[in-house]
């Protein structure tokens, strides 16, 4: 079994007036309720419109599904490590734009380069110490963070094609997760309608590994 993934775009005044220790339970509940887990769309009370999950039951946050993931992280795994591959021929303002975008999602990040996403774990957030049943949350970006990563984004977005010619050449793999430039590309827009929808409402992003 691999790791999974579930991005939920999340009002933080709800999760901060949640007890600490119940806010990692109270995401997972809405991320997959115990009616909603065997279906494929989120269940019958949940509205699904271009990829987005939204419950009447949680209306402090919704849930994206990523097109072709499976909700499996490979890909976003994949995807950062072509990345590593082709940024060194990126042209310079795509290559910025994108090392601040991908590293404040799921890239490490580059080694030359501070892409001012932080990496610190947000404080009081969650408990101190964490449950050894649950993994680390793979992305914590709180309201005040996301507008960097939708500005970002929004240099990225039409320059992204620029991209196609030198990915051939350094980072297509195919047979593995994320094997080309469509791929790549499909994964980062749907980052960046989820950054988008983040920035526009307001509120934070969390991955959780499931």
């Amino acid at each position: 079994m691999g790791l999974d993934i579930t991005v939920l775009v999340v009002d933080w005044d709800h999760l901060g007036r949640t007890p600490a220790a119940e806010r990692l339970g109270m995401l997972e509940d809405a991320a997959c309720p115990d009616d909603d887990c065997d279906d494929g769309v989120g269940g019958a009370d949940a509205g699904v419109e271009h990829g987005w999950v939204r419950r009447p039951d949680t209306p402090w946050c919704a849930l994206y599904e990523f097109f072709r993931t499976l909700g499996s992280f490979k890909p976003h795994f994949w995807a950062g490590q072509a990345w590593e591959d082709v940024r060194d021929s990126a042209e310079p303002d795509l290559r910025a734009a994108l090392d601040v975008f991908l590293a404040g999602l799921f890239w490490l990040g580059p080694d030359d380069a501070d892409t001012g996403a932080e990496d610190e774990p947000i404080v009081g957030l969650f408990p101190a110490e964490r449950d050894p049943w649950h993994p680390r949350l793979l992305v914590v970006r709180t309201p005040e963070q996301v507008p960097d990563l939708a500005r970002a984004w929004a240099v990225a977005a039409p320059l992204l094609e620029d991209l196609r010619a030198p990915y051939a050449v350094h980072a297509e793999r195919p047979g593995r997760w994320t094997a080309n430039f469509e791929e790549f590309a499909i994964l980062v827009r749907d980052w960046g309608e989820v950054v988008t929808e983040a920035s526009r409402s307001g509120r934070g992003l969390i991955g959780l590994p499931i």
